[in-house]
């Protein structure tokens, strides 16, 4: 009797072990010491943090610049299928930042939610493109179409954006406000039809540009 209890509070000493380590692992955003990788969702604020430019920046930005795209009365009630070509982002802050990560998810929450409202043009690839519709011309490639009706559309809309930033240092720490600004602009007339802005300010003891 007494070695069936001693086995069972052996049980109980293991299983409250496994419990307290897999506590540990599920907490780790909050405790990372001792915990190699944490798995997270790209909105999540994490433990390794700073002033710059994060994953929740991006999806919190990009997220409001695609709702905005759709919502415009011009991309609404056209009669086509309007077009866009994605012009680059220009970075202005301290910050080493992929600017091309922004469009990118932008465009990609487009084509998932605007159930073909919009087209992008896939002017980064036109140097393979006519590579292909000179091949079809020449009849050197076999197409179900006419090969001479080979023609690129052009962009009804140019969408671009900015990203600024304002950077404050003192003893106490550093502060860094941060401008994100797109535009969706007509290829024919050059007018801003849409511009949309969003701001983040963050300030700590870390300074993610200078880690």
């Amino acid at each position: 009797m007494k070695s069936m209890i001693n086995r069972f509070g052996g049980y109980l000493m293991v299983a409250a072990t496994a419990a307290l380590f897999t506590g540990c692992a599920s907490t780790g955003v909050h405790n990372p010491s001792g915990v190699p990788v944490t798995e997270m969702r790209p909105d999540e604020r994490g433990f390794v943090a700073g002033t710059g430019v994060e994953s929740q920046d991006l999806v919190a930005v990009t997220d409001k610049m695609a709702r905005g795209i759709l919502s415009i009365p011009l991309v609404q009630q056209a009669q086509g299928t309007p077009r866009i070509v994605l012009d680059p982002v220009k970075n202005e802050t301290r910050f080493p930042i992929n600017k091309d990560i922004f469009l990118t998810r932008i465009r990609a929450q487009l084509n998932e939610k605007a159930a073909g409202k919009v087209l992008f043009l896939a002017r980064d690839r036109m140097a393979a493109l006519e590579k292909e519709r000179d091949l079809k011309i020449s009849g050197q490639v076999t197409s179900s179409a006419d090969p001479h009706v080979v023609e690129f559309k052009g962009a009804d809309f140019f969408l671009t954006g900015t990203l600024q930033g304002l950077t404050t240092r003192t003893s106490a720490g550093t502060s860094d406000y941060i401008l994100y600004a797109f535009q969706l602009i007509d290829a024919r007339t050059s007018d801003i039809i849409w511009e949309s802005s969003a701001e983040i300010k963050k300030q700590g003891l870390e300074d993610a540009a200078y880690r």
